[in-house]
């Protein structure tokens, strides 16, 4: 693959992202209801774990990935936490 070809792919690709991380804020700032909002923090941290792996692949750094990682397995949980909270009102039983 041409070095400018993925130039170019990374830089749309990361326009898309902080394009899609925008409208997942707006949905947290201006969601209806609570389960709008834990969706719109949903879709916020995967889009900006993807912003963090195109970083990585334009550096070169693995750092990024790391970051990644951690920012994915954080996610996740607070994810099921607050989606429990919501079920139940309560996070521990």
């Amino acid at each position: 693959m041409s070095p400018l070809v993925l130039t170019y792919s990374l830089a749309v690709a990361q326009m898309m992202l902080g394009l899609a991380m925008g409208c997942a804020a707006f949905r947290i700032f201006r969601g209806p209801r609570a389960q709008d909002r834990v969706l719109g923090f949903d879709t916020l941290y995967v889009n900006a774990m993807l912003l963090l792996l195109t970083f990585g692949i334009r550096s070169g750094n693995t750092l990024y990935f790391e970051a990644a990682l951690a920012m994915a397995l954080l996610g996740f949980v607070s994810t099921v936490a607050l989606a429990k909270f919501l079920l139940r009102g309560e996070v521990i039983e």
